[in-house]
């Protein structure tokens, strides 16, 4: 394996680390860097397998949260709510990702001018919203109800295509629909454990045949890196969102997009 792979493993897997929980597409990112790079993996697994070190960063961050949810759930018809919440939120994105597997691995991961559009477009939408005068009506996530939920996950269909941004469009979608910036961003944290580890383990799946010791050593790489960058993004990002709201996130995704625009013209 060339020393090159090595390194453009690390800077994929730092990347997805640091773009995974922000509204500005972790995947169209990586696919983007990953097409001027010239990396290339099995199936397109990599991109999606390194998920996993961002699901375990919000494990670990959250570790003592979640253990006190799993607590209260004999007792407590709040924490139960909510859990049902978020794997309701999923079931949209559950189905479709099945049925979807093949065109959004095969065509929508191929084609980095879409990516780039995605990304300016959706840094504008973004820009939008965040500087809409909107009265949040749910501040706490606990306290979001079901139907609420499932309309979060309808919007979280919407990341099918790379550079839309799963944050980004249930974050978008929540607000719209009457939640608080911070409390958008958390429910988008909680929402990204079971459809990153549902989308990890269904790739796998479909790809176990396919991939080799030198695609295991890559990944690893990639998941090691992802998860160590994730843990520092989790552990800032509420506090950050509070003070800035998503404008500089807005506009980070129309730089990036501008800039893969051009860099596609020049480079191809």
């Amino acid at each position: 394996m060339e020393d090159q792979t090595i390194i453009n493993a690390l800077i994929l897997g730092v990347v997805e680390g640091v773009t995974e929980f922000i509204p500005v597409s972790s995947t169209g990112h990586i696919l983007l860097l990953g097409h001027f790079l010239g990396f290339e993996s099995t199936g397109k697994t990599f991109e999606v397998l390194i998920q996993l070190g961002a699901i375990l960063a919000i494990l670990t961050v959250y570790s003592a949260r979640l253990w006190n949810l799993a607590m209260a759930l004999p007792s407590d018809h709040a924490s139960r709510r909510f859990v049902f919440g978020i794997l309701l939120a999923f079931l949209p994105a559950a189905v479709i990702g099945v049925l979807a597997h093949g065109f959004i691995k095969q065509v929508l991961f191929e084609s980095p001018a879409l990516i780039c559009t995605t990304l300016f477009v959706g840094g504008v939408i973004l820009l939008w919203v965040d500087r809409l005068p909107l009265k949040p009506r749910y501040t706490n996530v606990i306290d979001y109800p079901l139907s609420l939920c499932f309309k979060i996950g309808l919007c979280q269909c919407l990341a099918m295509v790379p550079g839309v941004s799963r944050s980004g469009s249930t974050i978008a979608g929540s607000l719209l629909m009457g939640t608080d910036k911070r409390s958008a961003a958390e429910f988008s944290f909680f929402l990204a454990m079971p459809t990153m580890a549902g989308a990890f383990a269904y790739d796998l799946y479909k790809n176990r045949d396919i991939l080799s010791m030198d695609d295991a050593y890559i990944i690893t790489i990639g998941f090691v890196a992802s998860f160590v960058a994730g843990v520092f993004v989790v552990k800032g990002l509420l506090d950050f969102v509070s003070r800035h709201g998503f404008t500089p996130f807005a506009y980070w995704r129309i730089a990036v997009g501008l800039l893969g625009f051009l860099g596609l013209y020049l480079f191809g």
